[in-house]
């Protein structure tokens, strides 16, 4: 007899006194755990529509074909037994098997009152909280194993490597915890004292204090500069000035990404095709460097601008090695009556250490990366003027409201949130107020005159192995390396650099195909500067560099340019492999912060 059978046989079942006082109730054995509870009243015969002789009730209940009921229902039962006989019920075997608790055999009776209701064991509560706990402190070497093994690679791959990428560098072990801390967990979209959360109060002192040393790095007066810390990149954080400050189609004007620009600053390739968002949302006009001096032609880009009339005029970029003329730009700017903005991302560690010219005396907004020279996190950052507009800049449109202050706090925060982005990563704000407390350190600057130094090395070591250099030299942390020269494009020499663990970038050579075949690499020092190098390391990279270039010369003669060609003579270049040695046993020498190995 199943068990839909036979609890219809029960609900059917007999009781003569129709009264409704509470009956005595039977627990049926059932295949799971779930418990039904029947009241005698409702048990009857089915067949012949009469009560079941309660002498055979009695008779289930003493052979166990009903289970013994524990009257105390707010008690768990002490005792488990097992049962697996065989009772007939209207003429039907059944075999009832299940496990059974009971606090006491005298507490077990045919007459156990019990609610008519299907009840369900209730689990052991410790063991549900501990299996939800379980995971929480788990390292990751156990949690994912497959992530934290790729991970120690990428940890043997930068100590073991020169890094020599303009854009990277290596962070302290503070920043390290700051990123990895429990800050992650916290949800704060909006700003300090106007958040959207609740339990923001300590979020807010870490981003306050992110702000005052934001100011303090670069020595900034807060009546006169505000700054958010809250952009995810500095291409996000310069999309996030054109959204507070334009409109859909309105001007933009920048450096060519060919010349040394970034594509943030509007891009558009040869073909047309519109290659970043501020191409795409805004109208861009690129202005580009002399193609014989590499240096920025500015009378041609004052020509440009008051053709062009662009709102917004950019200076700054990702690979030009020279100073930036900001005085002339905010004649320029005055004289088109355009917004002047800076990108400093990869200055700006120079900027803060008064290395440099500083775009904050000319400028009405930069922006900048953190984690390049800054040695920070991986994040952008806006300043911007506020306060009473000076009298010795012109007024363009949108620059100021009514009352004749700069109009810019406000637009740029709300662009930034809730425009753009949603809630800060409060795990990289804390990281960036660590950096930025070091930057204002005698060691930082210490530091980025080392990086000038190191860079200086560099260029005049690759100019006596008679390499081409843009510009012919640097003023600040990079050089760009022609290798047209060496009739080599800068992806196979990347290819081979990093074949051999050094790591740098192609980068486009104003005049060539930069698009499909980037004829130069750019180069940079603040890394191996962080790691420890001085002036005569630098001479013996500029000597990798020079034999990497070699090598990457025979492959092609002996494999040709197609690259798949290339890729298996590099493969199975021995050169190669003495070189890789030789970089690795170089680059062992030198500690990297935060990494134990």
């Amino acid at each position: 007899m199943d068990l839909t059978n036979f609890e219809s046989s029960l609900s059917l079942a007999l009781h003569t006194d129709p009264s409704p006082s509470p009956q005595p109730s039977y627990r049926a054995p059932i295949a799971d755990d779930s418990v039904y509870l029947l009241r005698d009243a409702d048990l009857r015969d089915p067949l012949h529509n009469r009560p079941i002789p309660l002498q055979l009730l009695d008779q289930l209940a003493e052979t166990g074909g009903f289970g013994c009921v524990n009257t105390n229902l707010g008690e768990e039962s002490d005792e488990v037994e097992q049962e697996g006989k065989e009772v007939r019920i209207l003429g039907y075997t059944m075999c009832a098997k299940r496990e059974r608790r009971w606090e006491s055999p005298s507490s077990c009776s045919s007459s156990s009152v019990l609610p008519s209701k299907r009840t369900k064991v209730e689990p052991d509560l410790e063991l549900r909280r501990e299996y939800i706990l379980s995971w929480g402190n788990q390292p990751l070497s156990a949690a994912d194993p497959d992530i934290f093994e790729i991970m120690e690679k990428e940890r043997r791959r930068q100590v073991l490597g020169i890094e020599l990428v303009a854009s990277e560098n290596f962070v302290c072990q503070g920043v390290l915890d700051a990123l990895g801390s429990h800050l992650t967990n916290k949800y704060s979209e909006g700003f300090p004292g106007a958040r959207y959360y609740g339990g923001n109060k300590y979020i807010d002192q870490i981003e306050w204090l992110c702000h005052d040393r934001a100011l303090k790095a670069f020595d900034l007066d807060p009546g006169c500069w505000g700054v958010n810390v809250q952009p995810y990149s500095c291409t996000s954080a310069n999309f996030a000035v054109y959204t507070g400050l334009l409109l859909p189609k309105d001007r933009i004007m920048g450096l060519d990404s060919p010349s040394g620009g970034h594509v943030s600053h509007g891009y558009n390739i040869p073909g047309g095709k519109k290659i970043s968002g501020a191409s795409i949302f805004f109208e861009s006009l690129s202005y580009k460097v002399n193609p014989l001096t590499g240096y920025i032609d500015y009378d041609k880009l004052e020509e440009k601008a008051m053709d062009y009339r662009p709102k917004i005029l950019i200076c700054g970029g990702s690979s030009y090695p020279r100073e930036w003329d900001y005085a002339r730009f905010r004649l320029i700017a005055d004289k088109c009556g355009a917004i002047l903005m800076c990108d400093m991302a990869h200055i700006s560690g120079l900027v803060a250490a008064k290395e440099c010219l500083s775009p904050f005396d000319y400028c009405d907004i930069v922006t900048s990366t953190t984690h390049k020279s800054l040695r920070g996190p991986r994040g952008g950052i806006i300043f911007f003027r506020k306060g009473k507009i000076q009298k010795k800049q012109g007024v363009c449109l949108g620059r100021t409201d009514d009352h004749g202050r700069y109009d810019f706090e406000e637009r740029i925060n709300f662009a930034v949130f809730p425009s753009l982005q949603g809630g800060p990563h409060n795990n990289h704000i804390a990281a960036l107020a660590v950096a930025l407390k070091q930057v204002a350190t005698p060691e930082y600057t210490a530091y980025i005159r080392q990086v000038k130094r190191n860079a200086q090395t560099l260029a005049s070591a690759l100019l006596r192995r008679n390499c081409k250099l843009i510009t012919g030299g640097t003023d600040n942390h990079l050089l760009v390396w022609d290798l047209r020269t060496f009739g080599l494009t800068g992806k196979n020499f990347e290819k081979v650099c990093e074949a051999c663990h050094i790591s740098l970038n192609k980068t486009p050579i104003f005049g060539d195909n930069g698009a499909i075949s980037p004829g130069g690499v750019r180069i940079g020092t603040p890394a191996m500067t962080t790691r420890g190098c001085l002036e005569g390391d630098f001479e013996m990279i500029a000597d990798f560099l020079l034999r990497a270039a070699h090598i990457a010369s025979t492959i092609q003669k002996e494999h040709g340019k197609i690259q798949l060609e290339f890729q298996k003579g590099l493969e199975s270049s021995r050169d190669v492999i003495e070189l890789r040695s030789q970089v690795e046993s170089f680059a062992l020498q030198f500690a990297m912060p935060g990494c134990d190995v």
